[in-house]
């Protein structure tokens, strides 16, 4: 969605509360006593149960409960998130709205990512599957700089296990083999054990799957939670082709974290990738992924 296109169906408070009410009923609401059945008070935006009379808001049970900003100015936030692939920094947000305050602009967003990776965690990635893990540049303090760690575990560095649901290509008439990605999946991983490793790829991958991975001693047990599990010694022919989607994927985030925001804290790295993965997994979608967005702040809380 463009600027313009924005503007004509969103430049009013009650444009978006229309829409935000007109997206929430699609989904349905359901009160605290299980009913689903209720009066819309139009006065009061906000709905009455049927059965047991209680009201619910319109913010109330989605990622704006709470939130004291208008419906204007996250519709305006979400546009802002879905109208480029490489997005915005939460700085340049807050000016692009104008608000005088940095803080409800980070909540906002951040709210806005998590409800991106709750959306993405409802799926699991199936066939055949690249996996690997990128070290991510992370803020460190200065006691930690002065530690002077290399390898894993070095300072500044946050490592993530990255996978991609690649499909094998081949061209009938020159026989040139190629591979075709769909879906990718992100997770911050806390250390560098077997046991992270076997809870991701548990949570993330499909049993019946087939896991192309190099032969990393953390990747040991992956065998036990898929179909087959093929480990390839890690060199440049393996990332330029078996592991090609997967390193792509690392390095576009890389270059997009770097150039956005600079400096990333460490709690909050799962946060951007899941806006990074969220977007990339809709790459096709277009100006729909703004009502994406839209549903999953209704749905991701």
């Amino acid at each position: 969605m463009n600027i313009f296109n924005f503007t004509a169906n969103f430049g009013s408070e009650e444009a978006c509360r229309l829409h935000f009410k007109e997206e929430r009923d699609k989904i349905g609401v359901v009160c605290k006593c299980g009913s689903k059945e209720h009066f819309w008070i139009k006065s009061k935006w906000s709905y009455e149960c049927k059965k047991c009379r209680s009201r619910i808001s319109l913010r109330s049970g989605t990622i704006m409960q709470s939130s004291n900003l208008s419906f204007l100015i996250w519709y305006k936030t979400m546009f802002l998130l879905t109208a480029t692939k490489k997005g915005f920094s939460t700085k340049e947000i807050q000016t692009q709205l104008g608000l005088k305050r940095y803080e409800p602009v980070w909540a906002m967003v951040h709210k806005l990512r998590k409800a991106m990776g709750n959306r993405d965690s409802r799926y699991t990635l199936e066939g055949m599957i690249e996996f690997d893990e990128a070290y991510f540049t992370i803020e460190s303090s200065e006691i930690e700089q002065k530690k002077g760690i290399r390898g894993r575990g070095a300072v500044g560095k946050s490592n993530a296990a990255i996978s991609a649901e690649s499909t094998p290509l081949e061209d009938i008439e020159t026989g040139e083999k190629s591979s075709h990605c769909r879906y990718f999946k992100a997770k911050v991983l806390t250390d560098h054990t077997a046991e992270q490793i076997n809870e991701t790829i548990q949570e993330s991958i499909s049993e019946k799957s087939v896991v192309f991975s190099d032969k990393s001693t953390s990747y040991i047990d992956i065998s036990d939670y898929v179909e087959i599990h093929i480990t390839e010694k890690s060199d440049k022919q393996t990332t330029k082709e078996t592991l090609r989607w997967v390193h792509i994927a690392i390095s576009n985030a890389k270059r997009n974290f770097l150039g956005n925001h600079h400096k990333i804290k460490g709690k909050y790295l799962q946060l951007y990738l899941n806006e990074f993965v969220y977007k990339l997994n809709r790459r096709y979608f277009g100006e729909k992924l703004f009502d994406r967005l839209v549903i999953a702040g209704i749905t991701g809380l």
